[in-house]
């Protein structure tokens, strides 16, 4: 047991040293693939352009697999680690969710921070708007890039495709507007599942701060009371020892 702590704690520590040097790179590498991807969908490149675009795309995921694998080997228990990380595995397997590793540091925007506040709820509310930016347009791009093509498509152009997910991120729905591809049905439905997350989220911070609110406003009316009630056992006090020397 002595010897599985001091273990495990260098484990961590080299972890989070890991995480801390590799975090901003990493985001450097989040937005060159989200500019690429970008690039890819909306001008479909050819010849060496197109090949150059595929080699640092493919460079970047390796990069991501690599950050992913090195973590997991210095996790102290991998599969708590493995459990609580999902977010980061689908950000290896699936393309289209690199750019969310972006999130990461959303918190850490000072000039938001400041203008709404260092509380819990300033973060989930500066998270939560830019996921929710960064969902609608990287959807949009995923869309676009499974349907234009297909025949009796319905989303052939990039306007199309963001009028689309935001009305599917809301879970609202276009009637004329709807993906034909498998692929197309597959990114519908974790959009959708990030629109009702992201709906929760916001719900859960409101109440938070409502209840927060609430009990702040019983602490002080409790803190009043007391107050009073001292005062008036001061009063009293001062009122018995006049009667006393009255008599």
């Amino acid at each position: 047991m002595t010897e599985w702590g001091p273990s495990s704690m260098t484990k961590e520590t080299r972890r989070e040293l890991w995480e801390h040097r590799t975090e901003w790179p990493l985001a450097v590498v989040a937005v060159a693939f989200l500019i690429m991807y970008s690039v890819q969908v909306l001008t479909r490149p050819h010849g060496h352009e197109a090949r150059i675009l595929w080699l640092a795309t493919w460079l970047a995921w390796s990069l991501f697999v690599i950050d992913y694998f090195v973590r997991l080997i210095l996790a102290s228990n991998r599969r708590q680690w493995f459990v609580h990380h999902i977010f980061d595995l689908l950000i290896v397997a699936a393309p289209v969710m690199r750019p969310l590793r972006l999130l990461r540091l959303v918190v850490l925007i000072g000039v938001l921070q400041k203008a709404i506040g260092n509380a819990v709820r300033g973060r989930i509310l500066i998270f939560t708007i830019s996921g929710v930016v960064l969902l609608i347009y990287v959807a949009s791009l995923a869309i676009l890039q499974a349907e234009r093509d297909q025949p009796g498509a319905k989303i052939v152009s990039f306007g199309k495709a963001v009028w689309w997910a935001i009305n599917t991120v809301t879970t609202i729905g276009v009637g004329d507007l709807y993906p034909t591809t498998i692929t197309g049905r597959v990114i519908a439905v974790m959009l959708m599942i990030g629109g009702i997350t992201l709906i929760g989220v916001v719900t859960a911070s409101l109440a938070s701060w409502i209840v927060q609110r609430v009990s702040e406003t019983d602490r002080a009316l409790q803190t009043a009371t007391a107050a009073h009630i001292d005062e008036l056992r001061d009063e009293i006090r001062m009122l018995a020892e006049e009667l006393r020397r009255s008599r």
